[in-house]
């Protein structure tokens, strides 16, 4: 793995690092992770997002310096916590991108698993379907290649590993995962900074906090009450997403209601765009957003459709969590039986 990093940056003077167009904590965190440790190896580095930093994510220092443009004067290109070439069409829409990812050195840094990879463009890999997040890997890459990890890059890879196992709390969590996490806070993460900064950034204004209410009003239930959904019409997503991520208002407060298992949230738009957004307290979340293309973790995921009959594809999405539900319960009673 470290000689894949030492061979892409070999001979390099700027390296752009790709999201993809659902960031979250451990895609960002990675990000400027790698940043930093590139930085020092003494890079220039660009990081690129098809779509603006959540608000949400905003406490994780040098999400700033994330750039909807693509850096076309990089030399080489590295691709974080994504092997799916559906979330990063956005980017490969760019007239030019595929072309430059097709004529530089990539490397794609990931720990979710494809049958196979699906870009359309040669790359080297480093994934581990065993690590709990994407920063995991990007410290074992730094530790084993004797790379500098500087304070922010130790407080990025906290954060993407935190976000990622939600705490150091499901089942993806390893004993690696606390003692890298503890390496980290030695190299300058802060817990309690983290914590307070992000809990600052959570604060809600009135307003919003009037509407989370209106919002909790909303939620329909369905599979026998294991599942919990939530619409969110585009006047709202115009309306309120600049001060506060309407689906992340309700959807963890969704997946702590007695009995449900999948918390959803659904966001329409006057394009025929429906994007659904997935919690679980299953190890279920990827198969579902897997039945319509997308992608994600096992208990986070989400997807995206374009199909102007909203009702019809929230319909089968519904079949497709039932039919989920099922199977998890039919391999899992096997297991105890």
């Amino acid at each position: 793995m470290v000689m894949k990093l030492k061979e892409l940056v070999d001979g390099v003077k700027k390296v752009v690092v790709i999201q993809a167009e659902n960031p979250d904590g451990d895609s960002l965190g990675s990000s400027v992770a790698l940043e930093q440790i590139l930085v020092d190896l003494g890079l220039e580095v660009s990081m690129h997002c098809i779509v603006q930093i959540p608000t949400y994510l905003r406490h994780i220092a040098g999400w700033d310096r994330v750039a909807q443009e693509f850096d076309f004067d990089a030399d080489a290109a590295i691709i974080v916590d994504t092997v799916s070439s559906a979330l990063l069409k956005r980017t490969l829409e760019i007239p030019g991108v595929s072309d430059f990812l097709s004529k530089h050195p990539v490397l794609v840094i990931d720990h979710h698993s494809l049958p196979e990879p699906d870009f359309n463009f040669d790359a080297q890999y480093v994934i581990d379907n065993g690590a709990a997040a994407a920063g995991e890997i990007i410290f074992g890459l730094a530790r084993k290649g004797g790379l500098a990890i500087n304070a922010q890059a130790a407080t990025s890879l906290f954060i993407a590993i935190q976000a990622d196992t939600l705490g150091l709390t499901t089942e993806s969590t390893t004993a690696e995962s606390y003692e890298i996490s503890a390496e980290l806070i030695k190299l300058g993460a802060d817990p309690a900074k983290i914590e307070t900064a992000r809990r600052e950034l959570m604060k809600k204004s009135p307003r919003i906090l009037e509407y989370k209410g209106k919002l909790i009003e909303r939620i329909t239930y369905h599979c026998d009450g294991r599942l919990a959904v939530v619409r969110i019409p585009f006047e709202e997503i115009e309306e309120f997403s600049a001060e506060y991520n309407p689906t992340m208002l309700v959807l963890d407060e969704m997946r702590l209601v007695t009995g449900v298992d999948v918390a959803c949230g659904i966001k329409t738009y006057p394009d025929g765009k429906f994007t659904a957004k997935f919690r679980t307290n299953l190890p279920v979340a990827d198969t579902i957003a897997g039945y319509f293309g997308g992608g994600g973790h096992a208990y986070a995921s989400g997807f995206k459709v374009f199909d102007d009959d909203f009702e019809k594809v929230e319909n089968e999405m519904i079949g497709a969590i039932d039919k989920t539900l099922i199977s998890y319960d039919r391999e899992n009673d096997a297991e105890v039986s």
